[in-house]
């Protein structure tokens, strides 16, 4: 994944103009009814399905992943948004950038771990930051100092807690990523304990109406029980 760290949004240029979108994600709308699922269960004969005791490889499980996103989120009527892997570096891809009529989230290769934190970073973004390359972020390189990284893991909370419950909804492993081999430096204590905590408040007090929606219908695609449990995350799995 790319170092992101966050550049407010009153430091942006004041020319810079942010369109109007064109549906409003209500952040407390944090709970979707049967009625409001898309339906993601695929067949057992599409092979996509991983069997007990073990997985499909990577491109089959990033496409799926890519699939269900697609179908929760590209249409025009919704937020006009798609997945795509294939590339050397992540990145956020606003429509008005390059011509393209729609926004697309960008992974690396067909990572499927990639595919998942792109995704909780876009999850993560408000509707301004939407409009913005890359949600207006900047890159600290590898090698960061102590003090860097203390900044990145305050960042990284948000994104690393939503990219667990998606591979829970998967039915992957998650590990939390420190981002940082260069300087040898692993994931502090307290930044697992963080994610951890993030996550439990995340089910207890609702998540936002994309994750809910992304959540769920990942769940029913992969045949998984659902992720948004407090009780499913223990803070000892992190490591």
């Amino acid at each position: 994944m790319a170092n992101r760290t966050e550049r407010p949004l009153s430091q942006m240029p004041q020319t810079c103009s942010l369109p109007t979108p064109s549906k409003v994600v209500d952040p407390q709308s944090d709970r979707i009814s049967n009625s409001e699922q898309v339906p993601y269960q695929l067949q057992p004969q599409s092979g996509l399905v991983a069997p007990v005791g073990g997985l499909p490889e990577d491109g089959v499980v990033a496409q799926q992943i890519v699939t269900v996103f697609n179908g929760c989120f590209a249409g025009e009527d919704g937020l006009n948004t798609r997945l795509k892997g294939g590339f050397s570096e992540p990145y956020y891809r606003p429509a008005e950038q390059g011509g393209a009529s729609f926004h697309q989230v960008e992974f690396t290769r067909d990572y499927p771990a990639s595919a998942l934190h792109e995704v909780a970073h876009w999850c993560v973004a408000g509707s301004e930051r939407r409009q913005l390359p890359d949600y207006g972020y900047w890159y600290a390189p590898d090698g960061r100092s102590a003090e860097q990284q203390s900044l990145f893991e305050q960042v990284e909370i948000k994104p690393q807690a939503l990219e667990w419950i998606f591979a829970r909804a998967c039915g992957l492993p998650f590990r939390v990523s420190a981002d940082n081999l260069d300087a040898g430096l692993g994931p502090s204590v307290s930044f697992k304990r963080n994610i951890w905590l993030q996550v439990q408040r995340y089910c207890d007090q609702g998540v936002n109406m994309r994750v809910a929606q992304f959540a769920q219908a990942l769940a029913s695609a992969f045949g998984q029980a659902n992720p948004l449990r407090a009780d499913l995350y223990r803070l000892e799995a992190l490591g």
